[in-house]
């Protein structure tokens, strides 16, 4: 990865190489984090952090789904995104996460006694699934490893340890020579892939898996479905059984590192990628993060960098 040179660690910017947690951090022995993928992007008037409140407020109600107070509010957690954005001089774009985890202090299952550190780093990185992948889509495989379920796990946080289940199926589909898993709920049902949110296309219905299908409350899901809508496009939110993505006319996914995706092969079955709506949802959202559609500027938190100091 590229490195930065600064990241915000419990209120105050350090080195990046000194942003370190103790070895024996809950966090690391438990999975105890909770943590938010954001993206910042360049415009024409500067970076602009994209739906950074929405993500805050999802950081906030993963960690009391855990029961980690936060010691840091809202705002001043915004401010140090906007710290570590000017600070590192990312004004082309980056990603920046967020991580709250469980640190030094105790050991055992019982976490509440152990201290909740934050940190929040941002470095450049571009398209999660590859600049031709937004072009052309990617192939991707059914995991034989199912979504964690609702009733075992808090599916709707974004908690480090959950994601042992996304890595599993990650490694599965690209020993098998695939770009990307797709898992299923313990229903059977279509879920959402190792990273990202899932839509098909049928008949010009846009169709996605409600929230009880074990999947994340996705941010850039849910811009999807706002454009959408707008775009006249009808939204059906209900279960997907697995034969329906070989039968869809199209297929995308969707992300905060993934952007919005087209899939072209699901279990070597072909599809249509991008399709026109696929084509038309793309549009809208690159157009909404880099400030070129009026109807989204809400979304968009500017970001102001210092100019570099004249020699």
């Amino acid at each position: 990865m590229i490195e930065a040179d600064k990241i915000w660690m419990n209120g105050e910017l350090v080195d990046w190489g000194d942003a370190q947690v103790h070895v024996l951090s809950h966090g690391l022995h438990y999975g105890s984090t909770v943590f938010e993928g954001i993206r910042a992007y360049a415009t024409d008037d500067g970076p602009a952090v994209f739906r950074l409140q929405d993500h805050l407020a999802r950081l906030e109600r993963s960690a009391a789904v855990y029961q980690m107070p936060l010691p840091y509010t809202r705002e001043q957690l915004r401010e140090a995104v906007h710290d570590v954005i000017a600070s590192n001089e990312l004004t082309e774009g980056c990603y920046i996460r967020p991580i709250a985890w469980r640190g030094y202090g105790v050991m055992g299952l019982y976490p509440l006694d152990a201290p909740v550190d934050v940190a929040i780093a941002a470095w450049p990185w571009g398209a999660y699934l590859g600049d031709e992948a937004l072009r052309s889509g990617i192939r991707a495989k059914i995991s034989s490893w199912r979504r964690i379920g609702a009733s075992t796990i808090p599916a709707t946080a974004k908690a480090g340890g959950q994601y042992l289940n996304s890595i599993l199926a990650k490694i599965e589909s690209h020993k098998g020579g695939y770009d990307e898993a797709l898992l299923l709920n313990e229903q059977g049902f279509v879920a959402d892939g190792s990273g990202e949110n899932l839509f098909i296309v049928r008949d010009g219905v846009l169709i996605t898996p409600p929230l009880q299908a074990s999947i994340l409350e996705g941010i850039t899901r849910d811009t999807v479905m706002q454009l959408a809508r707008e775009e006249g496009v009808e939204i059906i939110e209900r279960e997907i059984a697995r034969a329906e993505l070989y039968a869809a006319d199209e297929v995308f996914v969707t992300g905060t590192a993934a952007e919005v995706c087209p899939v072209r092969e699901v279990d070597d079955f072909p599809i249509e990628a991008p399709g026109p709506i696929t084509k038309r949802v793309q549009d809208r959202f690159f157009a909404a993060i880099v400030g070129r559609d009026p109807r989204s500027a809400d979304w968009l938190d500017y970001v102001t960098v210092p100019a570099p100091a004249r020699p």
